[in-house]
């Protein structure tokens, strides 16, 4: 019960970052403040410093994720947050981060087995991806 409670908040905090992030980078008005708010619900999501997780090679935050505990289940929200991200970052004229946040995305895809695509990071796969997690619990 606890770990259903527990992983349901995390589902709704990334859900509502996810949302206001893309409020706020709708219509490119500001997207590196979209791209720092995914950051900071990572961080949230993980328990761990986001700062230093995400300053982490690829492959280093996939093994990072794997022994720190994180429920696959989160794992699948924060590779497709990472993603975009990286397309807010490149609106946002950052294509050097854009590059690793989409690296970062595609190395937890692989490691996870999750079926990442620039269609997983639309309104509605966001809305049918938090929709499936809670009947999940």
């Amino acid at each position: 019960m606890f770990q259903q409670d527990y992983l349901m908040r995390i589902f709704l905090q990334f859900a509502e970052a996810i949302r206001r992030s893309m409020e706020k980078a709708n219509g490119k008005l500001d997207p590196a403040s979209a791209a720092e708010m995914l950051e900071t619900a990572i961080g949230e999501a993980t328990e761990l410093d986001g700062g230093v997780l995400l300053s982490l090679a690829p492959e280093s935050i996939a093994s990072i994720l794997s022994v720190s505990g994180t429920d696959p289940r989160v794992v699948e929200y924060i590779a497709r947050s990472l993603l975009l991200e990286s397309r807010y970052l490149e609106d946002a004229g950052d294509t050097e981060r854009a590059a690793l946040r989409a690296s970062q995305a595609r190395a937890l895809a692989d490691s996870y087995g999750i079926d990442l695509t620039e269609e997983s990071i639309s309104a509605e796969e966001f809305e049918t991806l938090f929709e499936e997690s809670k009947k999940g619990l």
